[in-house]
């Protein structure tokens, strides 16, 4: 790389590093029950308990069918082959991998962390009673969405419509996090949690991505 091309690649690892130095501190204050998730967590779930309301509830239940593993994982493959007929299989083997590596966090984080669930008395749903720091809708939804802003949102014609998509993916990614606290399978912290790996995993395809677009060969791909 180039001198200029370093810089511009340092800002998005700069990014991923201080995400994940959050990441680190979230976790450890989620497997020790202390800081945040022994103080600011049970106020958050006590104040969302409050604030409920039927039409709250179903836009959190759409939300959170639309961060599901089978909805992630359908949009998530089609985004893989836009990608391979629009932008090549470097592009679409990115998308893939980087969907598959948040796929693995959200299992091998949880069983580190081992932290449980909220009470079974706050779910607005059926049980669950796999491990609760990350949020995998949150996650994998999040990485998926940030994934299209970075590779499929620049085939979009037009600035105006490329900004309209950028803004619903970025309030959709925060209304699935949102609601997994809503409707009471996750602590707050879970959810900023998952997007902050989510954001360095973006941010690690970002510096992949450019580095393959300003190699020599990059044109023929």
């Amino acid at each position: 790389m180039t001198r200029p091309q370093l810089r511009n690649a340092s800002i998005p690892a700069g990014v991923a590093a201080a995400a994940l130095g959050g990441v680190l501190i979230l976790a450890d204050s989620a497997r020790e029950h202390d800081g945040i998730s022994a103080h600011l967590d049970p106020r958050i779930a006590a104040d969302v308990l409050d604030a409920r309301a039927p039409m709250l509830t179903h836009a959190a239940r759409l939300l959170t069918l639309m961060g599901s593993e089978p909805v992630v994982g359908a949009l998530a493959l089609l985004l893989v082959v836009l990608l391979l007929e629009r932008r090549g299989p470097f592009l679409a083997g990115c998308a893939a991998a980087a969907m598959a590596c948040a796929a693995t966090l959200t299992v091998g984080v949880k069983l580190l962390v081992d932290r449980a669930r909220p009470g079974p008395g706050d779910r607005l749903g059926p049980l669950d009673s796999s491990y609760s720091f990350p949020s995998g809708h949150t996650l994998n939804s999040a990485v998926l969405l940030g994934l299209v802003i970075l590779l499929a949102v620049p085939l979009i014609p037009g600035r105006v419509h490329r900004l309209g998509v950028i803004a619903g993916a970025v309030l959709l990614a925060v209304g699935i996090g949102l609601s997994r606290v809503y409707l009471g399978y996750h602590w707050a912290s879970d959810v900023f949690a998952s997007w902050l790996i989510a954001i360095a995993l973006i941010a690690l395809v970002h510096v992949v991505t450019e580095a393959w677009a300003s190699a020599p060969a990059a044109g023929s791909g």
